[in-house]
């Protein structure tokens, strides 16, 4: 087995005594170890780094996208969350199959697992990785932007009862706002997709919320708070489009006041 502490130690330089596809198939097992070191310091550190430098082919990266599909019904939380993050980083680098996108939507919506950090298992954060994922897709002209924002308010308002924590609004309001920034989304695409969020919120505040409001009612208010400021400020795409502003921002942050004010009628 490689040393991939030591590959990690010399950076990241690619070992010679071994064909890269066998180094790739190694790391690729360890991306599902339970041990943090190993899978996040080691695994993904490579794989990422290797994928952003060129190291890998096209057909390389694709046949790791299509495993890193097959990742999303895996049975460990730790193997299906850093399949986002390897596949971000495949898309970033260029490459991309449409097939990829459905297995990711329905891993999405339906985890239940939304640990961010195990003490045993390190970092999991389904939904800030599935938030990466999200804004890279969100930027391919093949994806429809509009099927990123529903993916997006789909797993908002999945019931729960985690309340996010450690930037998990803040990638996932991130992701939302990438999608918002594409020339191609039509002013009442824009917009349609808050409906469900203005809808639960009518429904929970006439219904008093007797239990208090639910963990992911809270945690579409803290995660449509941070795209209202995106819309405010711009978007950060990258180092050439630093500040990108939203096609349709007036009539998007008048649709997140009025979300807004149905949850907390005291805003503006």
């Amino acid at each position: 087995m490689t040393d991939w502490a030591q590959v990690r130690a010399d950076g990241f330089a690619v070992p010679t005594d071994r064909p890269l596809s066998d180094l790739i198939a190694e790391l690729s097992v360890l991306l599902r170890s339970p041990d943090p070191l190993v899978r996040d310091g080691q695994a993904y550190a490579t794989l990422a780094t290797w994928i952003g430098t060129g190291v890998l082919s096209a057909d390389q990266l694709r046949s790791l996208g299509d495993e890193m599909v097959a990742r999303f019904a895996d049975e460990e939380i730790q193997a299906r969350t850093f399949a986002p993050l390897i596949l971000d980083s495949i898309v970033s680098a260029g490459v991309f199959e449409p097939n990829w996108v459905p297995p990711f939507e329905r891993w999405y919506v339906a985890e239940e697992d939304l640990r961010g950090f195990d003490p045993k298992l390190g970092w999991l954060h389904a939904v800030a990785h599935g938030g990466d994922l999200l804004a890279a897709l969100a930027r391919m002209p093949a994806v429809e932007p509009v099927e990123m924002l529903r993916l997006g308010i789909g797993r908002l308002l999945t019931p729960t009862e985690h309340v996010f924590r450690d930037l998990e609004d803040d990638r996932l309001g991130y992701a939302l706002s990438v999608a918002l920034t594409r020339s191609d989304l039509a002013e009442e695409e824009a917009t349609a997709w808050l409906d469900p969020a203005i809808r639960a919120a009518a429904a929970g505040r006439a219904g008093g919320y007797p239990d208090g409001i639910p963990a992911e009612m809270s945690n579409t208010l803290r995660t449509l708070r941070v795209v209202y400021l995106m819309l405010d400020h711009g978007v950060h795409l990258d180092d050439d489009n630093p500040r990108t502003e939203v096609p349709h921002r007036d009539v998007v942050k008048a649709r997140l006041v009025e979300f807004f004010q149905t949850v907390t009628p005291y805003y503006f």
